[in-house]
């Protein structure tokens, strides 16, 4: 194997450090300390699902068309998958150069693309996905046994030991099918991805010693695929960084809807919420809710439509000290059924998704019911720009460090996906939601949120000096072909790392993608909503 590539979901300095200094994760470490590493500088936005497409294309959102879980059309949404993303990929670069790849556990890799290797698709992707080769995950369980990519157990359903245990499990089967795999195919280029090192920090971020055991996992299945291959050169990086939220939460629709920007609407004719959306989709065959609970939902539904809403109930009970043990009662389902929410058909301006840092005007001729004219789009946006900018915490903070036009951040073709507006918080201390909740701040719904700064390490034979470097999400597709000569494309963002000799640029066809379809599986939104990326 010449050139293996190691992600790390959320690694960064302030998780590794503490690892590092405990011993661990000493193959981690070495890697680190014996070859050149630093910082590496996440996109905007630094998520999953459009970082890793940004990692393997070498591209920003703007090219490749991916800013979020989820793609729109008009009001409508879904969650997004290979077919969306408008650029070849690393092992497709290699594989037109007549190398071959293992590709695992690799986040928006579904359905897989056809090379001389094989890719078993990671987050975003169903359960049991189509693979490449076509019956290689059945393989896979034939060797190893059972392999998921999401955990089996639902959220706040399972004891923590089982839970962190499964996590673990999942961890070890990415370095298991691997193996398989390379033993299997004998590849040019290995990229192994582990997603678990995100989810603890939604799951237990409180838990440093569940933290550690994840790693020391990583540890294992790293330190078995170097010891059994002796790749040429490893690569480990990160996606993002993670790190505690210092501030608070900002209801983005909130501010919007006493701006004047956002209409709102109560009850069940909103538009749902992608966790309403999973459930529902989950429990058909299998109805749970009783006529009881189906009676309240109805009558707060009601309530909601003459102003009692869930959003004012909490505000109430927050005050006498009652909301978490009421919360702890109540269904969602039902809490919803009392709640408002976006009336997007109605409004000049929303968030609509949480994760994708922005504002979408509500235009006529792009959105199916759009208010706002063509002629005062500028004039519109200005104005958004104008307010978000302002926005202040209690404190007397700035909210934002960027309120910004997408295309001062974005640049290509699929620029028009992107919020109009894009809102950075600033330094990532402050939680967005696209929520309605009554009041425009609140306490962050979790602890840790991504920070920008991800981290790198670049080891092996190429390396001459062991030291310390910078480098940007970008360069890390360009970085992975110079190891293994192989020219980067004309259109990567991105430029090798100075600690690898560049193979140069090429000017490679135009990235013809397969017809768009669908990620049709209700585990993979709950799977999100779970984790708080879906709302």
């Amino acid at each position: 194997m010449q050139t293996l590539l190691v992600g790390i979901d959320a690694a960064c300095a302030r998780v590794l450090d503490p690892l590092f200094e405990a011993g661990a994760t000493p193959t981690l470490e070495a890697l680190f300390e014996d070859g050149v590493s630093g910082e590496l500088e996440s996109q905007i936005p630094p998520w999953t699902p459009s970082a890793w497409p940004s990692v393997y294309t070498g591209v920003n959102p703007g090219k490749h068309g991916v800013f979020s879980f989820l793609t729109f059309d008009g009001y409508d949404w879904d969650v997004i998958n290979r077919t969306d993303v408008d650029e070849f990929a690393i092992w497709e670069l290699l594989d037109r150069n007549e190398f071959s790849s293992v590709v695992v556990n690799v986040p928006v890799t579904s359905p897989p693309d056809d090379i001389d290797g094989a890719i078993v698709p990671g987050y975003t992707a169903p359960e049991g996905p189509p693979c490449q080769p076509e019956g290689v995950l059945d393989d896979i369980r034939d060797e190893l046994g059972e392999y998921r990519i999401y955990g089996s157990h639902p959220a706040g359903d399972t004891p923590d030991e089982e839970k962190i245990e499964e996590y673990c499990a999942l961890t070890r089967s990415r370095g298991e099918a691997f193996r398989y795999l390379a033993d299997r195919f004998e590849p040019d280029f290995g990229f192994l991805q582990f997603q678990q090192t995100d989810t603890v920090f939604h799951e237990y971020p409180d838990r440093w010693d569940v933290i550690e055991r994840i790693y020391e996992t990583v540890d294992e299945q790293v330190a078995a695929i170097l010891e059994e291959y002796d790749p040429d050169t490893v690569v480990v990086v990160s996606d993002h960084g993670i790190g505690e939220y210092e501030g608070y939460e900002f209801r983005v629709n909130e501010f919007l809807n006493d701006e004047g920007f956002v209409e709102r609407i109560a009850g069940e004719s909103g538009m749902p919420s992608w966790s309403s959306i999973a459930q529902n989709e989950l429990r058909e065959g299998n109805p749970g809710a009783s006529e009881e609970q189906t009676a309240v939902e109805r009558l707060l539904s009601a309530a909601a439509k003459v102003g009692i809403t869930s959003q004012r109930m909490a505000t109430a009970l927050d005050r006498i000290g009652l909301k978490e043990a009421v919360a702890a009662r109540v269904p969602g389902d039902v809490a919803r059924a009392a709640s408002e929410s976006v009336d997007f058909e109605a409004s000049t301006a929303y968030m609509r998704a949480r994760i994708e840092l922005g504002v979408r005007i509500n235009l006529q001729g792009r959105e199916p019911s759009g208010v706002v004219d063509p002629s005062e789009y500028d004039t519109v946006r200005t104005r958004l720009i104008e307010s978000l900018r302002g926005v202040e915490t209690p404190d007397g903070e700035p909210v934002f460090e960027t309120v910004a036009p997408r295309e001062e951040l974005f640049h290509g073709d699929h620029v028009e996906n992107a919020p109009d507006v894009i809102t950075i918080p600033s330094s990532f201390d402050h939680f967005l939601t696209a929520s309605l909740r009554g009041e425009r701040f609140g306490s962050p719904q979790e602890p840790w949120n991504h920070k920008i700064d991800g981290t790198f390490a670049v080891s092996g034979a190429a390396i001459e000096t062991p030291g310390t470097a910078t480098a940007h999400l970008f360069d890390v597709a360009p970085t992975v072909l110079a190891t293994m000569g192989v020219a980067a494309s004309e259109r990567m963002d991105g430029t090798t790392m100075p600690c690898i000799e560049p193979a140069g640029r090429e000017s490679y066809p135009e990235y013809e993608r397969d017809e768009t379809t669908r990620t049709d599986d209700a585990q993979v939104e709950q799977q999100l909503a779970d984790l708080g990326y879906l709302e």
